[in-house]
């Protein structure tokens, strides 16, 4: 019986990298290879001949000849709706790290300064301001991110966060997995425990009841929440229906890994100060480790998170662009760069954590992340002869073209599917 004819098919790309779950090389590279899409799916991969026979005179040919095809990059961490700018704080940073100083000067700093600028916007304009961030991650080449509240610290304010992520997802080309995120501090006019019981009482019932977030995120840290205040917060958020990941080792290690692993998380992220034991703990638990480089870039970062110890201990790793105000960045092109530069990630680790590991660290390894038959058709047609080149070219945005749902959504640099 004759197979379907393709609606879409790539040809003649120098590599493809499908990145599938058990590749030797971390990518599964393919030479001079093929991509047939039918119906928003991966229908083949392979050679040019394997498959010509899918090409009839319906079907869009797309000659990737000298180019590198990948999987859509899946950014598994950003913060990116919220209103204002630290830009002011970012610069007098370089200047100093010397707190009493920048408060001498009057500076603005920290997760206050957003707070009140998120909080005082209306919602058109908060849509408005993520939306352009948004549209500036899928020219990157971004087909599915995940974002998270965490900048009202009130129970209307995250809900708002929350509706913005699905109008987001709604209107523009991005598949967006939704998190919880009240437990990124609590509220100034509060202390910690009556906000925490406004949390576990108030916050998380109404996000659960809502069906906006798919998952309940929490920084544990020194001087933020410990490792039985996470635990308390994170299993109200499953009993809503919400399951947990963590902000963990950003610049202590409190035990936040190891409730992970115990918890059976989606992820655990930053991973700076995590000891190998705990590394362990999450790779024999399943759980996905995330790293941020552009965070460690952004704050020059005390320690910055080491890849080795983590590959030696068996952890799939996610990498995120962390985009948010104190990390300002869209791009999962110039993350890699980093990842390789400032980490010693090599190119093909870096570009398997930022697909495959990506959808791992969702929960969406069985639909997106590689370049499989039956996966979900997000594509990207590099313009660069190698792969390794995106880990070279720094700050430049190798996407010539995107494709997601088995539809093209990025060409010429521009978004051409939004609502």
């Amino acid at each position: 019986m004759k197979k379907k004819a393709a609606d879409i098919v790539i040809e003649n790309a120098a590599q493809i990298l499908t990145c599938e779950k058990d590749a030797a090389d971390h990518i599964g590279l393919i030479k001079n290879g093929s991509v047939a899409i039918g119906e928003g799916k991966i229908t083949a991969v392979g050679s040019r001949s394997e498959i010509a026979p899918l090409i009839d005179a319906a079907t869009r040919v797309i000659d990737a000849s000298g180019k590198v095809v990948t999987p859509g990059f899946v950014d598994c961490h950003t913060h990116v709706v919220f209103g204002g700018t630290r830009v002011e704080e970012y610069c007098a940073r370089l200047e100093t790290d010397d707190l009493d100083e920048l408060k001498r000067r009057g500076v603005p700093m920290g997760i206050m300064v957003t707070l009140s600028a998120t909080r005082d916007l209306p919602i058109e304009e908060l849509y408005e301001q993520s939306a352009e961030r948004v549209r500036r991650m899928i020219l990157s080449g971004t087909t599915t991110l995940e974002s998270k509240s965490g900048y009202s610290l009130n129970t209307e304010g995250e809900m708002r966060q929350l509706k913005i992520n699905r109008i987001l997802a709604e209107k523009l080309p991005v598949d967006i997995s939704s998190t919880f995120l009240g437990a990124h501090g609590w509220a100034p006019d509060m202390t910690k425990e009556a906000y925490m019981d406004m949390l576990i009482k108030e916050m998380i019932p109404e996000a659960g009841r809502s069906g906006l977030a798919e998952a309940c995120d929490i920084w544990c840290d020194s001087g933020h929440y410990e490792k039985e205040e996470c635990r308390k917060i994170l299993e109200a958020g499953r009993e809503h229906g919400m399951e947990p990941k963590i902000h963990a080792g950003a610049y202590s290690y409190v035990g936040g890994e190891d409730l992970a692993a115990e918890m059976k998380m989606y992820s655990a992220d930053h991973l700076n100060y995590t000891p190998i034991s705990a590394l362990e703990k999450l790779a024999e638990s399943g759980v996905t480790g995330v790293v941020l480089p552009g965070i460690d870039f952004a704050v020059n970062h005390p320690l910055f998170f080491n890849p080795r110890p983590m590959f030696e201990a068996g952890l799939e790793l996610g990498m995120a662009t962390n985009c948010c105000p104190g990390c300002w960045c869209t791009s999962m092109p110039f993350i890699i760069s980093l990842a390789c530069r400032q980490h010693g990630m090599p190119p093909a680790r870096a570009l398997r954590a930022a697909t495959y590991g990506g959808a791992c660290a969702l929960k969406r390894e069985d639909r997106i992340g590689s370049i499989e038959a039956g996966k979900q058709a997000d594509i990207l047609i590099l313009d660069i002869p190698t792969y390794e080149d995106i880990a070279y070219r720094l700050g430049e945005n190798p996407v010539d073209t995107v494709i997601r749902h088995g539809k093209i959504s990025v060409q010429n640099g521009a978004v051409i599917q939004e609502i």
